[in-house]
């Protein structure tokens, strides 16, 4: 009997390693079809095929027309809003299908997320692997995915009455949240990983935690640029318009309205935005070395720069280019590869959530 006490703990800990790693394996697969998800949705976004379907049917919608009357009467439906009749007037019904494919492949894969998530979720509670205090970080994210959801229709139907695209603020508030749903998933998922090294010091977690918050903003700023098409004018670099800083960035009155509706300031904004971030990220990398040298965090900075060194040269790139689709995808993936390092490294300067076993000694 003493040896079985004995070993009691050491069973535990295994037991909640294991839950943990299966539980981490499962949030991994909802980043990867976050991904996927992000990156198709940009693909619609570039195509123009964002207001193909132009009604929303949450269930009935993963159904697409299935002979030739049903693809008459959705493109009919499509022949009813101002995009079709300002700017693709007279495209065959064989181009109206290959616009309607990227959009119906979009929310299909959107309501795969929220099956991804719920149904394994259902399963790892009913079988007490999530660990108390986990639960309600992981309903919350389930709660984002459903409001993401109301936020897409929101964001299209912002452009089947008076506009040929959606509105930029919707854009970039659909697209900000999908980031924020990718960063609190990839948060618990490396919350639940283990880690070589101890916590980094207080001054090195905040600065980790800061970049994080910077890529949300940048994020956020290049979706207004999207929602403005503001990334096809002015494409030089570093001079913008012929001047570090270009004229009339406060034409539109009130002064505010610049920041989100003159594609010149969205524009330069989101310049500004992304120096930032090298400027902070450098002095990151910088700082960690001196503090912590030759440990992981340290690494992780260098590696976190590298990543925010890769994505200005292909921001820079997709400018100069004018936006092909290939670049500017491209830019949005490896966007999205910053961030989730940039998450994983925030989250490993505070190292690992503690044990149930940890906490039930402590206790």
């Amino acid at each position: 009997m003493a040896a079985i006490s004995a070993t009691a703990p050491y069973a535990a800990r295994d037991r909640d390693l294991h839950n943990r790693a299966l539980v981490r394996g499962w949030l991994y697969v909802v980043v990867l079809v976050l991904f996927a998800l992000v990156l198709v949705g940009g693909s619609t976004r570039l195509t123009g095929s964002g207001l193909s379907i132009t009604e929303w049917q949450p269930i009935h919608g993963v159904i697409p027309p299935l002979n030739d009357a049903e693809w008459q009467e959705e493109f009919q439906r499509y022949q009813q809003i101002p995009q079709y009749t300002e700017i693709n007037k007279g495209m065959s019904l064989e181009d109206f299908k290959s616009i309607f494919w990227w959009e119906w492949a979009h929310r299909v894969l959107a309501r795969s997320v929220g099956v991804v998530f719920a149904l394994p979720l259902l399963f790892f509670w009913a079988t007490r692997r999530i660990e108390r205090g986990l639960g309600l970080k992981l309903l919350g994210i389930l709660a984002l995915g459903g409001m993401q959801g109301a936020i897409g229709w929101w964001m299209v139907a912002s452009g089947l009455v008076d506009r040929v695209s959606v509105s930029q603020y919707r854009l970039a508030t659909h697209l900000t949240l999908a980031a924020l749903i990718f960063t609190a998933t990839m948060v618990v998922a490396r919350g639940l990983a283990p880690h070589s090294e101890p916590a980094a010091d207080r001054s090195t977690q905040r600065l980790a935690g800061f970049i994080v918050f910077l890529t949300l903003v940048q994020i956020y700023l290049g979706g207004l640029v999207a929602g403005l098409h503001a990334g096809l004018s002015y494409n030089t670099w570093p001079l913008m318009d012929g001047k570090v800083i270009p004229s009339d960035l406060l034409l539109l009155k009130p002064a505010w309205l610049n920041f989100f509706e003159n594609p010149k300031t969205v524009q330069f904004v989101h310049r500004l935005g992304a120096y930032t971030v090298f400027v902070v990220a450098l002095w990151h990398m910088i700082a960690t070395w001196r503090r912590q040298p030759v440990t992981t965090h340290a690494r992780r900075a260098t590696l976190l720069f590298a990543l925010v060194v890769v994505q200005a040269s292909i921001g820079i790139g997709t400018l100069l280019m004018q936006v092909p689709l290939h670049m500017a995808l491209t830019h949005q993936a490896i966007a999205l590869v910053l961030l989730g390092f940039a998450t994983a490294h925030w989250r490993g300067t505070k190292g690992a959530y503690p044990l149930p076993t940890e906490v039930s000694v402590r206790s």
